[in-house]
């Protein structure tokens, strides 16, 4: 589960949140993950009155068998396997208590479980004193880093403190470019590197949601670290839902452009995900690599950083800077 073997006497604890999974990689599980997420304010800004019939009646009775469908594509197996999101942000956590034995590290899930206001009233339980909450999403956006803060701002009988990005912090930047690195070394560079970030509804970037200019920064900033010129990198945006416009470009739209251009190799990384999870090991290692060779390519997707000792140093390095300042 999420509390991890610590000191007791820690009186410090530094808690990992990711966004959240479905329990097991059934239509029963999914559909009740997706209730919760799909309820949020945060995610879905429509009136309530219109939303929750459309939410219950229709989209997760449709969505629940085929969404079941792609976990169970990814589902790690073995006693310690499940969901690729939860066991690698739960070895996360373990690698950044490796590197950090004065405080407690915790994970969390703002959707699903270990629910985070439980993890955090279980760490106050626990005679914790001080929580630093630390979103595993670099850039910030109003629908993913602010809805952990309605949940922190709800808290009571901890000191809480937590971190809204770290888009542009130089040892995850070293961090996600070393990891580039090490991927061509092995394989060879391809003939063009994309970053895929989670797509964003226009309108909220239009309301001033911050997410697209930081996205555009951190990979700016890992293609200057990686010595790339540019015009042999590239940015798109994947995951569009519903018929409302999105960020462009469109990772699949910008795939169709780079193979009718003649990129034949094409590296693919998505360095707004601390770990794999279903949009990078389904929609884009396998959907997105599939539409790519359809067109006479090849897409290697390159791993995201995940439960390795550069993140996790990354981490702890980037969680002690933000509690001594």
């Amino acid at each position: 589960m999420a509390m991890n073997t610590s000191p007791p006497a820690a009186t410090t604890a530094v808690v990992l949140v990711n966004l959240g999974t479905p329990d097991a990689p059934t239509p029963h599980a999914v559909r009740r993950y997706l209730s919760e997420f799909l309820h949020d304010h945060r995610v879905v800004q429509m009136t309530r009155w219109l939303w929750c019939p459309l939410l219950h009646f229709v989209i997760l009775p449709v969505r629940g068998k085929p969404v079941a469908h792609k976990y169970e594509t990814i589902w790690l197996p073995g006693a310690e396997g499940g969901s690729p999101l939860a066991v690698y942000t739960r070895d996360l956590a373990r690698a950044v208590q490796q590197q950090m034995p004065e405080a407690r590290v915790v994970d969390a899930m703002r959707y699903g479980r270990p629910k985070l206001a439980t993890v955090l009233e279980q760490l106050r339980a626990d005679g914790v004193q001080r929580a630093f909450v630390l979103p595993l999403y670099p850039q910030y956006s109003t629908t993913t880093t602010a809805s952990v803060a309605d949940v922190v701002e709800r808290t009571h009988g901890l000191e809480l403190r937590m971190l809204d990005e770290y888009h542009l912090a130089p040892e995850w930047i070293d961090a996600v470019a070393g990891s580039i690195r090490a991927h061509r070394e092995t394989h060879g560079a391809g003939d063009h590197l994309l970053f895929s970030f989670h797509g964003l509804p226009q309108r909220l970037a239009d309301a001033g949601d911050p997410y697209p200019q930081q996205c555009e920064a951190s990979a700016r900033a890992i293609a200057t670290a990686l010595g790339l010129p540019a015009q042999a990198w590239s940015l798109s945006y994947q995951s569009r839902f519903g018929r409302e416009p999105w960020l462009e470009p469109a990772t699949d739209v910008t795939l169709d452009a780079l193979a009718a251009r003649g990129v034949r190799r094409l590296d693919v990384v998505a360095p707004g995900f601390a770990v794999d999870c279903l949009e990078t090991l389904e929609e884009v290692s396998l959907m997105l690599a599939e539409r790519f060779a359809s067109r006479g390519g090849e897409l290697r997707y390159i791993p995201c950083l995940n439960a390795s000792p550069a993140h996790a140093q990354a981490l702890a390095s980037i969680t002690r800077r933000a509690l001594a300042a």
